[in-house]
């Protein structure tokens, strides 16, 4: 007889009473703030952990203590609902925090000014903002279960912010370019999309033509010695204030064609979401790209059909002239 696999996920079911009003608020609240989403109406969802168990434990009580009921359960999803679906579901919740953070993050660097020092109150509302940054990303990468997009955008706009803080600004001075690499290890996370497809083929058709592409854990990965990250937290590659992955590499590695950057505006606008450059062909690319997401779920097999994408973005922008 076939083993079923151990149980990966925590359900907790409840009931709530009618009244008091409060407390249907307060325990969506509690689940909210523990990183739990819901599978159905009252059906939440956690992946299998002592600390996520703990969560939940103290959610039933809270539950009891108002009157209602509930019932906390080991599972595995084998029908209907699947485990990817579930983890999309984690991904979506997450991504949407990085996301409302990456604003409130760029809404204080636009009340900075463009000065060479902010003056002493914009800078005391943008150490506040700071703070508060810092301790909200950390609180959104402690429920970051499965490595939503976002956070390495995030994390660079905090560390633009507190560049602006600490330093006044110089004059713009033309950026070094990196030596690029050959037949390196290139290392990002799992379940590619639109920044890191387009990232690993710039870097196979631009900077490292005998590139091999590794695809890892969004967290506890350690890297190997010469191995160089890319679009994943504390990568070597990654995201740089408002600039997505791709036009750091760019940048980096002196690709200076228009139609690499057409296409770098393109991809700027689908990951970072800010509208910044607006291009008419976006949408298009976009709905293209998560075609490919959504119909191939391996990470090679998404990256060599977005890369034959790239290669007719290119091709179509480089005869045109952008």
């Amino acid at each position: 007889m076939e083993r079923t696999a151990a149980p990966r996920w925590l359900l907790l079911i409840h009931q709530l009473p009618p009244t008091p009003a409060y407390l249907r608020v307060k325990t969506a609240r509690q689940l909210q703030k523990i990183g739990a989403v819901a599978v159905k109406d009252s059906v939440y969802v956690l992946p299998q952990g002592e600390r996520e168990l703990e969560s939940f434990t103290w959610v039933a009580r809270e539950i009891a203590g108002g009157g209602g009921e509930s019932s906390l359960c080991e599972s595995s999803f084998i029908g209907g609902t699947t485990a990817e679906a579930v983890e999309s579901l984690f991904q979506r919740a997450r991504g949407k925090d990085y996301q409302e953070l990456a604003g409130e993050v760029r809404a204080a660097l636009q009340g900075l000014g463009r000065g060479r020092r902010p003056p002493e109150g914009r800078r005391a509302a943008g150490e506040a903002a700071l703070a508060r940054a810092r301790r909200r990303l950390a609180e959104i990468a402690e429920l970051d279960f499965f490595g939503a997009p976002g956070r390495e955008a995030s994390g660079a706009l905090i560390a633009a912010l507190e560049a602006r803080l600490r330093r006044p600004e110089e004059p713009a001075s033309a950026p070094e370019t990196a030596p690029a690499p050959r037949g390196a290890v290139w290392v990002t996370r799992r379940g590619v999309h639109v920044d890191r497809i387009a990232s690993a083929w710039l870097i196979r058709r631009f900077i490292d033509r005998e590139a091999r592409l590794k695809f890892v854990a969004a967290r506890g990965y350690v890297p190997r010695a010469g191995e160089l990250r890319f679009d994943m937290f504390e990568a070597e590659h990654t995201h740089e204030g408002d600039a997505c992955t791709y036009e750091v590499l760019a940048r980096r590695f002196g690709v200076a064609d228009p139609a690499v950057a057409a296409i770098g505006e393109v991809v700027h606008d689908i990951d970072v979401r800010d509208g910044k450059y607006g291009r008419p062909e976006t949408p298009g690319i976009e709905r293209a790209i998560t075609g490919i997401a959504l119909t191939e779920p391996d990470d090679p097999a998404r990256i060599a059909l977005g890369s034959k994408l790239f290669d007719a973005l290119y091709e179509a922008w480089r005869r045109k002239k952008t």
